[in-house]
């Protein structure tokens, strides 16, 4: 099995920034929210916190944010129609029936650009549109561990990312391929 990070892996940035970014656009008054998430965003950025305390910052704010959204299914196909251009084009060459795109976006979002890709098997965080929270965060171990929970037989053959967050996913899995601006290279 081929697994795929998503974010500077598949699509050219980062979707998550780009989807709030969206929202803005779209909904004005969610603006309240973009403080916050524009100071986690910059302290990563200047590495004064790690991607993973910057999500665990973020997932409050998130869910304060997902109180505000209407329609996020029918807000994924609009997204996904105006950034769908994004996704680097080497991943048409490498597409087996098989892969699985594991990723810290939401399964909801990547439900649609999955669906428009031909990609059937995809994890994401899991967002509780009911309670309007975040009931599972796929980052770092946590992907590991619902790749296992999903997926208990399966072995990773080739694992595609752009990051070392990504350590756990790299470690049980046989070839890893560090990936840069759609350009790739074995590291293991």
């Amino acid at each position: 099995m081929n697994v795929y990070d998503f974010d500077n892996t598949l699509y050219d940035g980062e979707s998550i920034v780009d989807m709030f970014l969206f929202y803005l656009r779209r909904h004005p008054g969610m603006v309240r929210h973009a403080p916050f998430m524009i100071k986690g965003i910059v302290d990563y950025k200047r590495d004064k916190i790690t991607l993973e305390q910057a999500l665990q910052k973020c997932s409050r704010i998130v869910e304060r944010f997902l109180r505000d959204m209407r329609d996020f299914e029918k807000d994924a196909a609009l997204f996904w129609d105006r950034h769908e251009h994004r996704l680097f084009p080497f991943y048409k060459h490498l597409q087996r029936p098989d892969d699985l795109i594991i990723s810290a976006g939401p399964e909801v979002s990547l439900r649609e650009i999955c669906k428009r890709i031909g990609v059937s098997r995809y994890l994401g965080t899991v967002i509780n549109q009911k309670s309007q929270s975040i009931d599972f965060l796929c980052f770092g171990k946590n992907k590991v561990k619902v790749f296992r929970e999903r997926y208990p037989d399966e072995q990773i053959d080739n694992f595609y990312t752009d990051s070392m967050s990504d350590k756990p996913l790299m470690d049980i899995a046989r070839h890893v391929f560090l990936v840069k601006k759609g350009w790739m290279k074995q590291i293991k």
